[in-house]
């Protein structure tokens, strides 16, 4: 038997001077002979800053087909791919000796499980996060090992932060080695350059900037030898997924448009950034959708803010302050309007899971092959606690994880034992990690 079927490269680029923009999954990138590409395996992390109203996100029953809690309603249309896990702890954001500076100690052990160094100098050290742990696994078949993004600025808040404890600690949540915090990216023309224009000159990018040009013409040559090579609907499925590439550049440039220009220039200048929050935060998981449908990362962390955040937001009623809210002593009024913005929160977060579960990936869709955690460092922002924290997870991990289930755990099971099982089904699998010696349970 001869076989003609020739198989495109699952990573294929088109290419020219100073842009590189890689394909999604594709028919004619399957092997000849088999029904199916082998699906890849995605890991993500979106950080929910300054806890969780507890009682307000707890299904308030176990097992299979929970009822939703308030905060938890809004993912309903993702619900069949939510496993919500409680009674898990983070001990190591304890105090052990250092006093005060529970959001510092929160935001440090979310993916480290690593009590960190009490010092505000550059001596600061923590440890290895595990989306750094499954990036040196996952990274080896992508472009980018990893995306680290958030929504509020890093260089905004430097020195000392909180008692002590050096702005490294809760200016990221990903940390490439224990004394080695990843900045977090806020900025989207920044990642869309990193996505779309790897090896472009800043000069470059300023000059495309200037004339308008989209990423879509410098590779227009390169589309079209391609296209004669594909089917109906491969080439469906590329004009749909060039069509939310120019669609997020041009809101990138409206965004630029509304800023100050004159700070264009400037390398370090903060165009780019939307007004709005809403805006920014699905901007930036428009770009996670993008990174993941072109395979250029299968690992991100996404904080939706920082801790000790003063980000108000009159526009869903809750004026104040969210560092201020979260300290609501029990307060009636305060928790309502923590709840709220907690619940904001989520829905954009769930219109990005909705997104991935329509998104065809193979055999599957992008939520079938990945795993996303959204959660928090701390339960009870009140009292910075760190014990039974808020954790959902989303996706189907590649036939790893089955859904619509509540597992609650006994009193301290450390939640380093649910990443060293995240680890295990990514294929990235370690003996130990943090305060965690085995695997969880039931997952």
């Amino acid at each position: 038997m001869i076989i003609t079927k020739m198989a495109l490269p699952r990573r294929t680029f088109l290419r020219t001077v100073g842009a590189t923009l890689a394909l999604p999954m594709l028919d004619a990138m399957v092997p000849a002979l088999s029904t199916a590409a082998e699906p890849v395996r995605r890991l993500g992390f979106v950080y929910l800053p300054m806890g969780a109203v507890m009682d307000q996100w707890t299904p308030a029953t176990t097992g299979k087909d929970f009822p939703l809690s308030p905060i938890l309603n809004t993912f309903a249309g993702v619900r069949d791919q939510l496993t919500v896990l409680t009674g898990l702890d983070n001990a190591q954001a304890a105090q052990m000796g250092a006093g005060n500076g529970g959001h510092s100690r929160c935001a440090a052990v979310y993916l480290t499980c690593t009590h960190p160094k009490h010092t505000e100098g550059a001596d600061i050290q923590a440890g290895t996060s595990i989306d750094q742990i499954a990036a040196g696994e996952l990274g080896k078949h992508t472009q980018l090992p990893s995306l680290e993004l958030a929504i509020d600025t890093s260089n905004a808040m430097v020195g000392n932060c909180e008692n002590g404890y050096s702005c490294a600690y809760i200016n990221t949540i990903s940390w490439r080695t224990p004394t080695s915090p990843n900045p977090m990216e806020s900025n989207p023309r920044k990642v869309f350059e990193r996505l779309f224009g790897d090896g472009e000159t800043r000069d470059q990018q300023l000059i495309r900037m200037q004339n308008q040009r989209s990423i879509l013409d410098w590779v227009r040559g390169d589309l079209r030898r391609l296209e004669r090579e594909l089917g109906v609907a491969d080439r469906v499925r590329v004009a749909e997924y060039l069509d939310a590439v120019r669609a997020v550049e041009q809101r990138i440039q409206l965004a630029e448009q509304q800023g100050d220009e004159d700070l264009l220039p400037l390398p370090a200048a903060p165009y780019g950034i939307p007004l709005s929050y809403e805006e920014h935060v699905e901007l930036m998981f428009d770009m996670l959708w993008l990174a993941y449908r072109s395979d250029v990362t299968r690992v991100f962390t996404f904080a939706l803010g920082r801790e000790l955040s003063n980000r108000t937001y009159p526009q869903i009623g809750v004026p104040e302050a969210h560092h201020g809210v979260s300290h609501h002593q029990n307060d009636p009024v305060k928790l309502a309007k923590l709840v709220k913005l907690q619940t904001h929160h989520a829905q954009l977060t769930a219109s990005f899971l909705e997104r991935l579960k329509t998104t065809e990936d193979g055999d599957g869709s992008l939520l079938d092959h990945s795993v996303t955690m959204f959660g928090s460092g701390m339960s009870n922002s009140n009292v910075h606690d760190y014990t039974n924290l808020p954790v959902a997870l989303f996706g189907g991990g590649s036939g790893q994880l089955q859904g619509s289930r509540h597992l609650s755990y006994a009193g301290e099971t450390p939640v380093a034992s649910l990443y060293l099982s995240l680890l295990e089904k990514v294929g990235s699998p370690v003996a130990e990690f943090g305060d965690g010696h085995v695997t969880l349970s039931g997952l």
